[in-house]
């Protein structure tokens, strides 16, 4: 009955569900020593920041007037791009050691400048166009960002011996139901 609601609904959920990554990956880390786990828990952190900026500017609630639909939707492509990028990322750092704090950095500038793009400078490119709907751009995105996601996939099912099978299920379960959503979009 109310899409609006259903959406802040749906997307607060998903972003608890990030925050609550990273902080069992931060709380948990001492005991699992799990490098994969950790930079996923901190990339989660970011993609949650840009999730939640995405929730309140999205069209209709009211928090920034004067927005249309195109930063919302420009911070869900790079969301969902950072957190593509980071699944693919963290199958690199499974076995060596990171600094926390170089990496909570690097993700910190990253988010810094996707936000200046969308919000200051006006460069990312457009998502939506209000009278027209969905850009090419944003239609491309979902596709390229589902085949990061199946690449993700394919260097996963390679380092599978290095996962415990418990993790290893969900981590494949949850990029096959990411790669569903993201097609969903297009």
């Amino acid at each position: 009955y109310n899409y609006l609601l259903f959406h802040t609904m749906a997307e607060g959920f998903a972003i608890i569900v990030a925050a609550l990554i990273y902080v069992l990956a931060i709380k948990t880390y001492k005991h699992s020593n799990n490098n994969y786990l950790l930079f996923l828990g901190i990339a989660y952190f970011y993609v949650a920041v840009i999730d939640f900026l995405h929730l309140i500017t999205y069209k209709g609630m009211g928090i920034f007037p004067g927005f249309d639909a195109n930063p919302p939707t420009q911070l869900w492509i790079a969301a969902r791009f950072m957190e593509a990028v980071s699944l693919i990322s963290a199958l690199f750092i499974i076995n060596r050691k990171f600094s926390c704090f170089v990496v909570k950095a690097i993700y910190a500038v990253i988010t810094l400048i996707i936000l200046s793009s969308i919000f200051w400078y006006r460069v990312f490119p457009a998502c939506f166009v209000e009278g027209q709907g969905l850009t090419y751009f944003k239609i491309v995105s979902e596709y390229i960002i589902s085949a990061i996601l199946l690449a993700g996939l394919y260097l996963l099912f390679t380092k599978k011996q290095e996962f415990q099978t418990g993790i290893y299920k969900n981590v494949v379960a949850s990029i096959v139901a990411t790669i569903i959503s993201e097609l969903s979009f297009t």
